[in-house]
């Protein structure tokens, strides 16, 4: 157990000590909007015709567009103004020269929109309704098809609860047209009873499967016939034909067991101290966003197992594991973990885990997994990080350990869901796969080399923050906080002919990009 100590400034975290990188990152440039904890630079993407950046900036209401000719001096140089359309973008794409935007509606349980723009001239080219909460836009790789995750969730109160479902966009037609692909059909016969007896949660408080049902990120195949759309509060990934425009299948991720060696977790955040240990608890995967890889003829899915939790009205998921009752015979050692300096502190979910229906708790299933998974296309599990996140932040990060996105006390993240990994990029450099994840948390990019998918390596980790300066003091020394969305840039669409990473960063209102040196960074 290492104690906690005091903090130290922070500007790069290189790789641990070893071999040396097959690539590196380091911040080229860097756009600072000067708004702290607004959502002012949250989904970035990036036009290769245009070399512009096109960022969700949801402080004003807009989509802030970057020159990135000069990647290392970002300009913003225009915004679109997205309130005529709704209340607030969520998520943007880029496909030859379009510019895809979705929209939620002023209330948020009415359909949302998703709007088209000409990359060049920003002019408006059409708008499409979709489903209530649309909270990703992505394209097809052909170009054909912009699939809109529309997460459908509850109204505040919960006396609203619209389905989660999924729109498919026909740009290639001479008209186009959208679709609606709902999850309703599920309710019928014993479709829900073998859904949730395969793993994936339904549990929202009277809900039908499609209004519980809550679509949050998309990864197209590479011949765009499939959409894998995680069901992140579900603990799922769904499969969208989208030739045929309906539900092909939906896969529940099980969970990890934290018992098991190199599957710890910090779990106290009153300790004051980094206690990376095996526990009795089970992590719920929940991924929030979601790629896909291929590796010879094999496809092959990367997550980032965020977590979250549902918190509406009277309806309360969350609770802390002191707070509950334990089975005696699950947990016989129960007065002992519920203490503070134990798990007593972390929260679970209390929608799972009471299997015999008794009222005491058997199992205890918490909000993501503090890792990256890779999976196949049914869902099956290949590999996971363990806790690799936790024991490197802990190697480089001792005295700034599981700190939050707003504020610099150590040990803050550690009861709930610690680095909390969000984002994923996946891209190809000099033949081989990476992953870039990003952690909303205590901050920064992890890189692993997923080329073999069976046992992705470490490459490396960076983190552009200070944590001896107070964000809300002095914002523009505070460096990067809070990464929600990341874009990569292959070699040949980059303005300098270097591979780069586009990061938002959602607490620093700052949109970075990386360059990603290929042998180590270039001096």
């Amino acid at each position: 157990m290492r104690k906690l100590s005091g903090f130290a400034a922070l500007l790069l975290l290189p790789a641990l000590a070893g071999a040396q990188p097959s690539i590196e990152l380091s911040v080229l440039g860097r756009h600072s909007t000067g708004l702290f904890d607004a959502g002012a630079a949250e989904i970035p993407t990036f036009d290769p015709q245009t070399q512009r950046a096109f960022v969700v900036n949801v402080a004003d209401h807009a989509i802030d567009v970057l020159d990135l000719s000069d990647p290392g001096q970002p300009l913003k140089i225009a915004a679109i103004d997205v309130s005529p359309f709704g209340a607030a973008a969520n998520s943007v794409a880029v496909s030859q020269g379009l510019l895809a935007a979705a929209i939620e509606a002023e209330v948020r349980t009415d359909p949302g929109v998703v709007a088209f723009f000409d990359t060049a001239t920003l002019a408006l080219k059409g708008t499409f309704d979709v489903g209530a909460l649309p909270d990703m836009v992505t394209f097809s790789p052909d170009g054909r098809y912009a699939v809109v995750a529309n997460e459908g969730e509850p109204s505040a109160d919960y006396s609203i609860d619209p389905e989660g479902s999924v729109s498919i966009i026909d740009i290639k037609r001479r008209r186009m047209r959208a679709r609606q692909v709902r999850f309703d059909n599920i309710d019928r016969g014993q479709r829900r009873q073998v859904l949730e007896a395969s793993g994936v949660r339904i549990f929202g408080p009277g809900a039908s499967v499609a209004q519980d049902l809550e679509p949050e990120y998309i990864a197209i195949s590479p011949d765009s016939r499939y959409a894998y759309v995680t069901l992140q509060e579900n603990n799922a990934i769904a499969v969208i034909d989208l030739r045929r425009g309906n539900v092909q299948a939906i896969h529940a991720l099980g969970r990890k067991d934290h018992r098991l060696p190199g599957n710890g977790l910090d779990a106290s955040d009153k300790d004051d101290a980094i206690n990376i240990a095996s526990w009795p608890v089970q992590g719920m995967y929940m991924p929030d966003s979601i790629a896909m890889y291929v590796v010879g003829s094999e496809r092959y899915l990367v997550t980032a197992n965020e977590g979250d939790a549902r918190e509406y009205g009277d309806y309360v998921e969350e609770a802390r594991i002191k707070d509950l009752l334990l089975d005696p015979t699950a947990f016989p050692d129960a007065e002992a973990l519920q203490q503070n300096d134990a798990i007593g502190r972390l929260t679970v979910s209390t929608a799972s885990g009471d299997i015999d229906g008794d009222g005491d708790f058997d199992r205890l299933d918490v909000f993501g997994a503090r890792s990256f998974s890779i999976w196949t296309e049914s869902g099956d599990l290949v590999y996971d990080s363990g806790d690799a996140f936790e024991q490197i932040t802990a190697e480089v990060l001792t005295e700034h350990f599981n700190a939050n996105n707003d504020g610099n006390k150590a040990d803050n993240r550690s009861d709930n869901k610690g680095p909390e990994p969000e984002g994923v990029a996946l891209g190809r450099i000099d033949g081989r796969d990476y992953a870039f994840i990003g952690l909303e948390r205590v901050g920064g990019i992890m890189v692993y080399d997923i080329s073999n998918p069976i046992a992705p390596e470490f490459v490396q980790y960076i983190n552009p923050r200070d944590f001896d300066v107070d964000p809300e003091e002095n914002l523009a020394q505070a460096g990067d906080l809070g990464p929600e969305g990341l874009h990569f840039i292959n070699a040949e669409d980059s303005p300098n002919g270097q591979p780069l990473l586009i990061v938002g960063n959602e607490i620093s209102g700052t949109t970075t990009v990386y360059q990603i040196n290929i042998g180590g960074i270039d001096l």
